[in-house]
């Protein structure tokens, strides 16, 4: 019997062709209660996959473009008086939805942007000293243009660690370009695109996805990376304690897309570069060097010892 995971990716490549690895990462981001930062050229599907994993997971789906004259309020709402309550009521933002997609991010002032860190680590928003719990469940899928930089602002450090893992699509295949072409001819996929499962039922898988056993010696691993990073003389600033956490839970979400009840280091191996590479600051002698965020992540798996272990049982 396919595994509903299956189905879910199989009704997201009927719109994003040729790009079943970048669908499976999303997924397990998804799962793992993490956001998801695409960074790619204009016009390679960032759009079309929000919109596409929306519809399959029967969420509700909001969309921002970032611009220079986007406000906070404009994310996470405002109030205003109500002169028959005599009180201030919240007007919700863009924000309280299931599916956040932040199109083009770097596009918007620093300020617009901080505004998603309060929700992206707690799923809340607090306005006018008033919190607001986010709908379950809650993901940003964020996007960035990494070409040129007339009037966009870098994502600092410290939001860049908010998100689970950066992603590129990057262009489709010879085959895969001719079959889109074909396609979308005549009609949009994404209308053939059918919700397989409901945010309730989603929001129970995601809690599956995290009771996932790691045991201590896979545990002792993630830490051994981590504190590659933090020794590697490329690197000034490595992978924190949250970074840590989320290679753990991204780890759980592999093992459970394997359809296993326990977390072996391969799936730490699977998920390590794609969840730590944007986290690592590096120092001007990696440019130096020409040493990026991902050799560097790619070398620092292949030093450091695996634990020898097969099998775990809770």
């Amino acid at each position: 019997m396919e595994r509903l995971t299956d189905r879910i990716q199989s009704e997201i490549s009927k719109v994003i062709l040729g790009k079943d690895d970048v669908i499976r990462k999303v997924l397990l981001a998804i799962l793992a209660k993490g956001h998801v930062l695409l960074e790619d050229v204009p016009g390679v599907g960032k759009t079309t996959m929000a919109n596409a994993f929306s519809k399959a997971l029967g969420l509700s789906a909001r969309r921002v473009q970032f611009t220079s004259d986007t406000l906070p309020s404009d994310i996470i709402g405002f109030s205003v008086c109500d002169k028959n309550a005599n009180a201030l009521v919240y007007q919700p933002g863009a924000i309280m939805t299931n599916l956040l997609l932040a199109d083009e991010i770097n596009r918007t002032t620093s300020k617009t942007q901080s505004a998603l860190l309060e929700a992206m680590e707690e799923q809340q928003v607090t306005v006018d000293g008033i919190t607001h719990v986010l709908p379950e469940p809650f993901v940003v899928l964020a996007t960035q243009n990494p070409v040129g930089s007339a009037g966009t602002q870098m994502l600092p450090a410290s939001q860049l660690d908010r998100f689970l893992i950066k992603l590129s699509m990057g262009y489709p295949d010879r085959a895969s370009q001719i079959a889109l072409m074909r396609d979308r001819h005549h009609e949009n996929p994404l209308d053939f695109v059918q919700p397989v499962t409901d945010a309730e039922t989603l929001t129970g898988i995601i809690g599956e996805a995290m009771q996932v056993y790691i045991s201590d010696a896979v545990y002792e691993y993630v830490s051994d990376l981590v504190e590659a990073t933090r020794k590697n003389p490329y690197v000034v600033l490595g992978i924190s304690p949250r970074g840590a956490l989320a290679a753990c839970r991204a780890a759980k979400a592999n093992a459970y897309l394997e359809g296993r009840d326990y977390v072996v280091p391969e799936d730490v191996g699977a998920v390590f570069a794609d969840v730590c590479a944007h986290r690592l600051v590096l120092s001007s002698r990696a440019r130096l060097h020409e040493m990026t965020a991902e050799n560097i992540t790619e070398n620092i798996l292949a030093e450091v010892k695996k634990p020898e272990v097969r099998e775990f049982k809770a």
